[in-house]
């Protein structure tokens, strides 16, 4: 008979619970301002800029995340300069810089034998090998990154949604767009060691799309990103255990579980239609007949 909870036994199980937990959450915040800013690929970008910047430093002997977050704050602003003083989309300034950053760092992999930290765990991400330094990092940059998207959210929502509005009414946009590129970034590296660099995107994108398709509130959307988060990473971690499988491919499996579930609800919430006459509610299957009519 399987035990449930033999896994919490083990210190790096539980270590590897809390960082699944934190980094599901905070993913799932960030996520919901990368969709709205439809920047879904910059994630996407900024981790291979990470991962890149992080090999160039560590065998520059430089520390892993201070070489980590340099180069992808380089990448960042350089991106940022590039889609705003010339004829170029982010997406495509996204593509060649962040490319060439992780270019340039397996090409130095390809050609010494001095870098040392797993080269798999940071493309495909293992959870079980976050060491206590790890650990606290995380902590850390789960707190700051929590903390900016609460002091910022009415700026940064302004910023996403009218841009040419915000500008007019005093706030300074190239600043707030390029802050919280930063702090994308920065949440990219706390979770790359877990998630892995392939693989982080969707765990990113994944919640929030996800909690779009249930509400169009946008505090709601917030709210159920970051549960769907938590608890996408932490089921996956947890599976991960009983199915002998890598933490960050588990992960993202329960993401797109939740994104499926997701569409599902949406799908059945089009189809099965619910609302009151006074103090009665009615359900009844929502079928449409010409210009939107049905029968009651």
């Amino acid at each position: 008979m399987i035990d449930f909870f033999s896994p919490f036994q083990y210190e790096f199980f539980i270590k590897g619970i809390i960082v699944s937990v934190l980094l599901g959450g905070i993913c799932g915040l960030v996520g919901v301002y990368v969709v709205l800013r439809g920047l879904a690929y910059v994630g996407h970008g900024l981790s291979h800029a990470a991962f890149g910047g992080a090999i160039i430093s560590s065998i520059g002997g430089m520390n892993f995340y201070v070489g980590a977050i340099l180069w992808s704050y380089l990448a960042s602003f350089v991106i940022h300069e590039i889609s705003k003083r010339n004829k170029i989309k982010p997406d495509a300034a996204i593509g060649l810089v962040t490319t060439a950053i992780f270019a340039f760092g397996v090409l130095i992999v390809s050609m010494t034998d001095r870098y040392t930290r797993n080269f798999e765990s940071l493309l495909f991400g293992n959870v079980l090998s976050i060491t206590d330094q790890d650990l606290y990092i995380i902590i850390l940059i789960t707190i700051l990154s929590g903390l900016f998207f609460f002091l910022f959210h009415k700026r940064l929502v302004f910023t996403f949604f009218d841009n040419e509005s915000a500008k007019i009414s005093g706030i300074k946009t190239y600043y707030v767009e390029l802050l919280f590129s930063f702090v994308l970034a920065t949440v990219i590296i706390a979770s790359m060691s877990s998630i892995g660099v392939t693989l982080l995107a969707a765990v990113i994108v994944g919640p929030a799309i996800s909690a779009r398709l249930l509400s169009n509130n946008f505090t709601n959307v917030i709210l159920s990103s970051v549960a769907i988060g938590i608890v996408a990473c932490f089921f996956g971690m947890y599976f991960s255990f009983f199915l002998d499988s890598s933490s960050g491919p588990t992960i993202v499996m329960f993401v797109t579980l939740g994104f499926g579930l997701s569409v599902l609800y949406a799908t059945l919430k089009k189809i099965y239609h619910s609302h009151r006459h006074g103090d009665l509610t009615h359900s009844h299957v929502h079928v449409h007949v010409d210009k939107h009519r049905h029968e009651h």
